[in-house]
């Protein structure tokens, strides 16, 4: 199945995003591209080959944030558990996905929940 264009656009930005953040590295656990941070998973970035709707699953501990995620098409919480700490999963394919800004900003607020404090001040510029 072909991946829609415009979700696709939107995932390479945000995995473009993703590593581009102060110590950041992708591996693939279980076949799946993930973004990590001093070993730990900041954000789930799936496959893209089509087998598998495009999304991705951020942490969002920010109550306004994690019910804007939620409140997207098709979005629900993470599942094995990781809804309860606050993940949450954000199909890019639905009509109505958010837009690659707004994703790359769940993403940073998934990576300082995540990040070690050196690299949040890095982050910050200091």
């Amino acid at each position: 199945m072909a991946v829609p264009r415009n979700a696709l656009k939107k995932w390479e930005k945000v995995h473009a995003f993703a590593l581009e953040l102060p110590g950041a590295v992708e591996e693939f656990p279980w076949g799946e591209s993930v973004a990590k941070v001093n070993r730990k998973v900041f954000v789930f970035l799936g496959v893209q080959d089509g087998s598998y709707p495009l999304g991705v699953t951020v942490k969002l501990k920010d109550d306004t944030a994690h019910a804007h995620a939620l409140a997207c098409p098709g979005a629900e919480p993470a599942g094995y558990g990781l809804g309860k700490a606050g993940w949450v999963s954000v199909p890019l394919e639905a009509p109505g996905a958010p837009a690659a800004e707004l994703l790359c900003d769940w993403v940073e607020e998934s990576y300082r929940v995540i990040a070690p404090k050196r690299l949040i001040a890095e982050l910050d510029g200091g």
